[in-house]
């Protein structure tokens, strides 16, 4: 008998696993996830997973430590409770940043991270615009990194016409590439030296002729404190940039950001996705990931290419 398709949410985005569970018709897996008086995360599955092929979805953005742990308890207790296989559906990949060392004695946390949840027992894991590609690699298990450029551009290509893309950082050229081809237009990047963990400073536009009298697009995988992002902005306003919108795969937007985000007289707008729990504001436009997770998830349950998804 084929195994059936099951979805299991943790607490860190209970609306994105809802709207995946909507769009594949399927009621999602009942479970008791909460604390324990002194603060450890309590995990009960409720139905019976046995020989199912079970989705996991939990970002494990802010509080990061927590949802990890949500999740590698949940992994814990499918194989436990004998699921056939465990695909863990982490669209923000956290502490992806540190994925290499800085300094001599420093962890590579990113690759700890995809460590203990392979030895939590997860046979797969699924995520979206890792902050460093490289980190499929950090383990042994199938490691599948969807892009959610395509699902981006579609739906921008309805509300901006012609934009000049432009990346923050070198970084970040790769994806400004990706867009520029996919809006058939020009792009940029911007060029700047890190001050210290929380600032920067723009230093040069690469590409600066194209900027001035149009409407310029920034892209990055995520946008956490916003001072790289509005400092950018501000250095496009210069340029004589029209209007500056950014665009976002994930929201981190943490120590004050969206505030910071709110009151930037250079920034018009920002679209994020909804890999984490973001709430859509004056400036701040939320995109759905849910139909590309949901074909991804469909896809993979039904041994399906993950090709056209990429």
């Amino acid at each position: 008998m084929a195994e059936d398709l099951l979805l299991l949410s943790g607490n860190a985005n209970l609306k994105l696993s809802k709207s995946i569970s909507d769009r594949l018709s399927i009621e999602l897996v009942n479970a008791v996830i909460g604390l324990f008086p002194d603060g450890e995360t309590d995990i009960e599955i409720t139905d019976n997973v046995r020989g199912q092929d079970v989705f996991v979805i939990q970002p494990t953005g802010y509080p990061a430590d927590h949802n990890i742990m949500e999740l590698l308890l949940i992994i814990d207790a499918l194989h436990r409770s004998s699921a056939a296989r465990i695909t863990a559906v982490i669209p923000y990949f956290g502490y992806a940043r540190q994925d290499r060392r800085e300094a001599s004695r420093k962890p590579i946390s990113a690759r700890l991270v995809a460590n203990i949840i392979s030895a939590a027992g997860a046979d797969r894991i699924l995520s979206i615009d890792l902050h460093a590609a490289q980190i499929q690699g950090f383990t042994d298990l199938p490691f599948d990194h969807l892009s959610a450029t395509g699902t981006i551009a579609e739906k921008l290509a309805r509300k901006i016409d012609h934009p000049v893309i432009v990346a923050p950082d070198i970084g970040a050229s790769k994806m400004a590439k990706e867009y520029a081809k996919r809006f058939g237009t020009d792009w940029a990047i911007v060029d700047k030296d890190r001050i210290d963990g929380r600032t920067t400073k723009v230093t040069a536009i690469i590409g600066e002729h194209k900027i001035k009298g149009r409407n310029a697009l920034i892209v990055d995988d995520m946008v956490s404190t916003a001072t790289s992002l509005l400092n950018a902005a501000q250095a496009l306003k210069e340029q004589g940039a029209l209007q500056v919108m950014a665009v976002a795969t994930h929201g981190v937007l943490c120590d004050g950001a969206t505030e910071r985000i709110t009151q930037c007289p250079y920034l018009d707008r920002l679209y994020v996705t909804d890999s984490l729990p973001v709430t859509a504001s004056k400036k701040i436009e939320l995109i759905s990931i849910a139909p590309l997770l949901a074909k991804a998830i469909r896809n993979i349950h039904e041994g399906k290419s993950l090709s056209s998804l990429f």
